[in-house]
């Protein structure tokens, strides 16, 4: 029996479990999945409505202000963009059987973090030693 066909609807994986069961693994499935289709929708909706607008706006200060929020708008979507991907990566690393441990020091990501960031590759501790480096070697 898989995991898809026994994962009640108000299943959130504990830390009493085997850690990425087939339970979890299903459970994270979905909820990248569910996020992507979001995230997919949004996309599309995006699409549509800025060729609905494409419209000539006679006073300046309104056509401005117009292609302010496609700017905005544009980059929300490169943002969302690069998201998907990082899913994508996500839900191969579940199927790799990779997800949910630590991409540098190979231990357990936590069930508390990975709820909250599905797309974590890195436990709390290396993302924060991670980002220490980056401060420490970036150039101002």
């Amino acid at each position: 029996m898989k995991a898809e066909n026994f994962l009640p609807e108000d299943y959130r994986p504990a830390e009493d479990e085997l850690f990425m069961n087939e339970r979890q693994e299903e459970y994270f499935r979905r909820k990248l999945l569910n996020w992507k289709a979001e995230l997919l929708d949004d996309s599309r909706d995006t699409v549509a409505s800025m060729k609905d607008q494409t419209r000539n706006i006679p006073d300046v200060a309104d056509r401005a202000s117009e292609e302010t929020d496609r700017s905005i708008e544009l980059r929300t979507r490169d943002r969302q963009r690069k998201l998907v991907s990082k899913i994508d990566g996500a839900l191969r690393r579940i199927d790799e059987g990779e997800y949910g441990y630590c991409s540098i020091t190979g231990e357990p990501i936590s069930l508390k973090r990975l709820d909250a960031r599905p797309i974590a590759t890195m436990s709390l501790e290396a993302q924060e030693r991670h980002e220490r480096g980056e401060k420490v070697h970036r150039k101002d």
